[in-house]
């Protein structure tokens, strides 16, 4: 066997481990989940009883395979100790329980990576679970993974924005769930009989972002001859600045969703409300992060300017091109962004050719991020419904609406003896669509955004040949 180092650290820090990707454990339990995935439903649970389905004791034998590999892998991660355990246990009990849906909720109680961020920790992870953005169903999943949580970060979260749950993190290897768009690990995607009190971690694969980032920026670059400041320049072909940048981007968003003056439960999920609203939330977040990222650049931290280049860019160039015109909330803050900034005269498309006035560019963003907070401090004295026509009206005023949509029309088109969650049905699957610039933009910039499902910063070139 491949001899294994554990190095001891020094006090008050977590051991470090050599890499879980090398022992020959690891290799024998993803192959493992992967033989377990194809035979599991949306649920998580395997029908014994459908076609290919395998035998009782074939199942068995796998998921057997994956906790003597845990077995192995564990002691490289003592910080994982209690969570792994607990794994062992609930894997052993969905297959002696005859592969019912899965509840793994005693061993999400015992992962706290969030306890212990510490820059290059690794983690390994095993969970049922969708991927977001990836793989809808709740199939086995398996990602090592290593914190992202270098000191300037942790310095700025402890004195500045304070986010106890966050965790930065990035791909060592994973299972086919992340072979997908997904950048996330969330708790509240893990198959468990009841949701936990409250959540005590969640993280964002920053590497994923940072080359997504990066592909897609140098390709929109290039496309609509943009020239770039040198600073800029160097930053899309950066992959470690890029990192930097989205983490400290993702800390402050994250945060961002139950700071400020809130008129709803930040956590929107839990309600029903038109996309646009989802839109104007995470473009809310997004901007305010840009603004602390001007702040911050006042004040010489070096990866200030990084999180506004990579706001505008990831904003304006990916996300309104990215995913289908089904309720697209992600797209509608990018296309409101870009809009913002054209009619200010921060972006011009002239002569096929795009420019950006980077000096009045933070100023004008921030101008857009005032008016969506001005949105919210006034929404606390309104009505759900007239909320949500305020924030229709202030993304109409620089989106045009579909011309068949209802709210366009104003309250006296929709049925007002409904309540309001009734009224959401009349929302338009695509109630803001794509600009001819956008939609020129998304004919040629689609194979890039499609090549970079599954992209890391160690696959990047891979994927792109």
């Amino acid at each position: 066997m491949t001899e294994i180092l554990v190095q001891v650290g020094t006090e008050g820090h977590v051991p470090s481990a050599a890499r879980v990707v090398e022992h020959p454990a690891w290799p024998a339990l993803k192959d493992a989940v992967e033989r377990i995935r194809p035979w599991q439903a949306k649920d998580g649970s395997i029908d014994f009883d459908a076609e290919g389905a395998p035998a009782r004791a074939e199942a068995g034998l796998e998921v057997r395979r994956v906790v003597d590999a845990l077995d192995e892998l564990s002691p490289l991660l003592p910080h994982d100790r209690a969570y792994h355990e607990a794994l062992a246990k609930d894997l052993t009990r969905w297959a002696e329980g005859g592969f019912e849906v899965p509840d793994f909720l005693d061993s999400l109680l015992a992962f706290h990576p969030a306890a212990h961020r510490e820059d290059g920790l690794q983690h390994l992870v095993v969970f049922p679970m969708y991927t977001q953005n990836g793989n809808p169903d709740r199939n086995l999943e398996a990602v090592v993974l290593r914190m992202v949580w270098p000191d300037w970060l942790a310095e700025l979260e402890r004195t500045r924005y304070d986010n106890p749950l966050f965790c930065g993190i990035s791909f060592e290897d994973f299972t086919a769930g992340y072979d997908t768009n997904s950048a996330v690990l969330f708790p509240e995607t893990i198959a468990v009989r009841e949701a936990p009190e409250r959540f005590t971690w969640g993280g964002i694969f920053c590497d994923r972002e940072a080359a997504r980032f990066r592909r897609v920026s140098a390709a929109a670059v290039d496309l609509l001859g943009l020239e770039l400041p040198d600073d800029v320049a160097a930053l899309v072909h950066d992959q470690k600045r890029c990192e930097e940048a989205f983490v400290l981007w993702d800390m402050v968003h994250d945060r961002t969703h139950s700071h400020g003056d809130l008129p709803f439960d930040p956590f929107m999920i839990k309600q029903r409300q038109p996309f646009w609203m989802y839109g104007l939330e995470e473009l809310r977040c997004d901007l305010t992060a840009f603004k602390e990222a001007v702040k911050l650049a006042g004040e010489g931290v070096p990866q200030a300017r990084d999180v506004q280049i990579a706001v505008l860019f990831d904003r304006m160039f990916r996300f309104p091109v990215t995913g289908e015109r089904v309720r697209n909330y992600d797209g509608l803050g990018g296309q409101l962004l870009f809009a913002y900034l054209h009619k200010h005269d921060v972006v011009r498309w002239t002569d096929n050719k795009l420019t950006i006035d980077w000096d009045r560019a933070p100023q004008v963003t921030n101008q857009l991020c005032a008016e969506i907070e001005t949105l919210y401090r006034d929404g606390i004295d309104r009505p759900k419904l007239v909320h949500w026509f305020a924030g229709y009206e202030l993304v109409s005023r620089y989106l045009s609406p579909h011309p068949g949509s209802k709210w366009a029309k104003g309250p006296d088109a929709l049925d007002l003896t409904q309540p309001p969650r009734k009224l959401v049905d009349d929302v338009l699957p695509d109630e803001f669509p794509l600009s001819m610039f956008y939609e020129a933009l998304s004919k040629k910039l689609k194979n890039v955004i499609a090549s970079t499902r599954g992209i890391t910063a160690d696959n990047a070139e891979r994927i792109a040949a």
